[in-house]
């Protein structure tokens, strides 16, 4: 896992002691953006290989810029981190950190505590409406997964998840790829040429001249659990 030192490390493992609990005032999921978190200078340049390929960089790379899979990754800064090691400021209840939201993600940890997402039955997903169409394979989710302590947290404080949430259960949930943006040359030099609609499968030939935001992964072996039975499902869950 990327790791970087205080303050750009984004999750401090906490005891069960000093985890929030979904009735705790004040609980703010761990990957929201605060205010005071805001997009780092890029320094982005395009590196062109003897073969003629174009690879994204920062002129200042190091190590924690890319994840496991090697694709360049958003900057965004981070805030002081309070006495539970979680982050402060004001929460931007819309943004999701990348850094945060792909460490998450990538650990499979939860999106609210941070503490690890797994449950006995599976791992609990979270879509707001019209993000994910079960019709249409393969299912596809850039929420991180929520602890079965913090499903019904989630729900409450995220403004887009309070409106008609749909619930996944599921036993396998391996990564697929990751959301960004594309960048390539033009007359006045480099700039975005393309927002893709869709994340890029890991692999996919593009990835190498895209800056990600969020990493995303493919729900399999899932069963949508309806708010009426959700109370049941959390009680086997812990």
């Amino acid at each position: 896992m990327i790791t970087r030192p205080l303050p750009y490390s984004p999750y401090q493992p906490r005891t069960r002691e000093s985890a929030s609990t979904s009735t705790e005032p004040g609980l703010i999921p761990f990957v929201t953006q605060r205010e005071g978190e805001v997009a780092a200078p890029d320094n982005l340049i395009l590196q062109r290989s003897a073969a003629g390929q174009y690879r994204l960089c920062y002129q200042d790379e190091g190590p924690g810029d890319r994840d496991l899979r090697g694709v360049l990754w958003a900057r965004c800064s981070f805030n002081p981190v309070d006495e539970n090691r979680q982050p402060t400021g004001k929460p931007q209840w819309k943004l999701m950190h990348p850094y945060r939201q792909m460490v998450t993600m990538q650990a499979m940890r939860c999106q609210v505590c941070a503490e690890p997402a797994r449950t006995p039955i599976g791992y609990f997903f979270l879509a707001g409406p019209h993000d994910i169409d079960t019709d249409r394979p393969p299912v596809l989710t850039s929420q991180p997964p929520v602890c079965a302590k913090h499903v019904r947290a989630a729900i409450r404080l995220c403004p887009h998840l309070r409106r008609d949430t749909t619930v996944f259960l599921t036993l396998s949930a391996p990564l697929y790829g990751v959301t960004g943006v594309l960048y390539g040359y033009g007359e006045n030099g480099m700039y975005v040429v393309a927002r893709p609609d869709s994340p890029l499968p890991y692999g996919h030939p593009n990835l190498s001249t895209l800056l990600a935001s969020q990493l995303v992964r493919r729900l399999s072996s899932f069963r949508v659990v309806g708010l009426d039975e959700l109370g049941d499902t959390v009680r086997q869950a812990t």
